[in-house]
């Protein structure tokens, strides 16, 4: 069942999971099947990558099978993201190889390529019902140490993965962020066909605050 909550509005038609995808805070207590679980990371595993060498790793931790890890991704959060975190039943930790399997050289596209696999995901998760709300607010460090992460891995973003609640099921603080408009910029001041804008082309000043 499709998530209709803050669906983002857009100027020229998409896919409608792309507009659907949202970075729930809210989350019920449902568990994300095993078969679920498995569409999600196939979907990532479909994604473009360099040399196609896949430097996507994922340690994923759900509350109903695998608790145990599920406890140590969330104690690598800041303490803002464990305050709601803990509600979803399943968290993940996406992870780039930062060399390439056929030369050992580094690879400086790896994280741009978890990224491509990590969204690739998302839209999957929105298909199904599901959501996921990735973060930057983890200690790479505390992931290492926690599942033994081993040099020439570097993790990129820990998120969840759920199916997502109303927004009462999250305090008033946070009930505002999930209900607040939803805006992109415009592509004028992103897509610039031809050439880097000349400063009178600029248009930054009509970015949201």
């Amino acid at each position: 069942m499709s998530d209709l909550t803050n669906v983002l509005p857009v100027a020229h038609a998409i896919l409608p999971q792309l507009t659907q995808r949202r970075s729930p805070r809210a989350y019920t207590d449902q568990a994300v099947s095993a078969e679920a679980l498995q569409q999600l990371f196939t979907a990532a595993s479909s994604a473009a990558s360099c040399f196609g060498e896949q430097p996507w790793r994922f340690i994923v931790g759900s509350k109903a099978t695998s608790p145990a890890a599920f406890e140590k991704i969330l104690g690598t959060l800041a303490p803002f993201n464990q305050a709601w975190v803990k509600q979803a039943p399943v968290l993940a930790i996406s992870i780039a190889k930062t060399t390439f399997s056929h030369d050992n050289n580094p690879n400086a596209w790896a994280t741009h390529d978890v990224g491509q696999a990590a969204a690739t995901l998302a839209i999957q998760a929105v298909e199904l019902g599901l959501q996921i709300h990735q973060m930057a607010g983890f200690s790479q460090e505390g992931a290492r140490t926690a599942f033994g992460i081993p040099d020439g891995y570097q993790s990129v973003a820990v998120f969840t993965i759920g199916y997502p609640a109303a927004a009462d099921a999250v305090p008033a603080d946070l009930r505002e962020r999930e209900l607040a408009p939803r805006t992109r910029k415009p592509l004028a001041e992103f897509m610039f066909e031809g050439g880097w804008p000349q400063p009178a082309d600029e248009r930054y000043d009509q970015a949201p605050v």
